[in-house]
């Protein structure tokens, strides 16, 4: 199949990152960037084989892009996916989709209005472990599900000045709580019950723990930190008839279930147990030349849903994003 050809909106760690799986796997090309520093731009392009333009509409409109990938920080996602979409180009965008619901939905709309493709670039929806998960409860592998507890605590502001910089809508909620909410919201659906704590110093979030509690009675607890390590990424599924563990953010390659200390079933999904990105970007590929307008995969509906479920919280814990560029 001839290579999918892509615009990067954003050249940073990120970018790079998903930049270099791409063309490794022979599957997809970048024929064009943008980002606001012209040096980083030039030096990304030399890098991954692709041409820098002076301004997103240039990039986006450069010959050849069938896609747009807008991997900006948050602050940034909702200018250049209207751009993009109103320039006709479909659009992968990085999460967190943008920075409220309300911005959400907005281009959810303009998208529809103009029939043009949109999609999350949120990862887990796409692994071949979280979809195990997936199957094993449709299975009813556990049974009726009494308990469910995600975990993740990460430094993260130690080694990503954005996560520590309210102009471009850091914190916690955003940059890594958003991971075991969209797990949860997948598995179970809109919650019934919202209800959450945080910690917000210097105009971000270092931190939550949220509850939240779905039709069916089952409560899940999250815990998330950008300031500490304790507990590290976990997630436990427990049922009447056994349990699931993963670590769900890095879920890209196994996930365990276990019926009793006698039975165990791994599941080991294909390529590097992290950081595998080529999954969403082969599914997106698909849908864009197959003529869909929105993802398999991750209905736009679903990421309306997650982000008025991260709306809620902020506003629960007293979060405001008024310093933003």
């Amino acid at each position: 199949m001839e290579k999918f050809r892509w615009c990067f909106i954003g050249t940073g760690k990120l970018g790079h990152q998903v930049a270099g799986q791409l063309l490794a796997s022979g599957r997809h090309e970048i024929v064009s960037c943008y980002t606001r520093n012209m040096d980083n731009a030039k030096a990304f392009a030399e890098e991954f084989h692709c041409k820098a333009y002076g301004s997103a509409e240039e990039a986006i409109l450069a010959d050849g892009v069938e896609g747009v990938y807008v991997v900006t920080p948050h602050n940034a996602h909702f200018r250049y996916v209207k751009e993009a979409l109103e320039l006709g180009k479909p659009v992968l965008c990085e999460k967190a989709f943008t920075v409220t619901a309300e911005e959400t939905d907005s281009l959810i709309a303009l998208a529809r209005e103009k029939k043009v493709y949109l999609a999350e670039a949120m990862w887990t929806w796409f692994s071949p472990a979280a979809n195990q998960v997936k199957l094993w409860l449709m299975e009813d592998k556990l049974g009726k599900v009494t308990d469910a507890n995600f975990t993740y605590h990460m430094k993260s502001v130690k080694y990503a000045p954005r996560v520590s910089d309210p102009k471009r809508a850091g914190g916690a909620l955003l940059d890594i709580t958003i991971y075991p909410i969209t797990y949860a919201y997948r598995l179970w659906g809109y919650p019934v019950k919202i209800e959450s704590s945080g910690t917000i110093e210097n105009g971000i979030d270092y931190g939550e723990d949220v509850m939240l509690t779905f039709e069916n009675g089952l409560t899940a607890r999250i815990s998330a930190s950008i300031v500490d390590m304790k507990g590290l990424e976990k997630m436990t599924i427990s049922g009447e008839k056994g349990k699931i563990q993963a670590s769900f953010y890095h879920a890209t390659n196994q996930v365990t279930y276990k019926k009793n200390i006698f039975h165990k079933e791994v599941f080991k999904g294909p390529g590097p147990r992290i950081n595998s990105y080529l999954d969403e970007f082969d599914a997106v590929a698909e849908d864009i030349r197959a003529g869909r307008l929105e993802s398999k995969m991750v209905p736009l509906q679903a990421t309306s849903d997650v982000m008025h479920i991260l709306d809620r919280i902020r506003k629960q814990i007293g979060l405001e994003y008024t310093e933003l560029e």
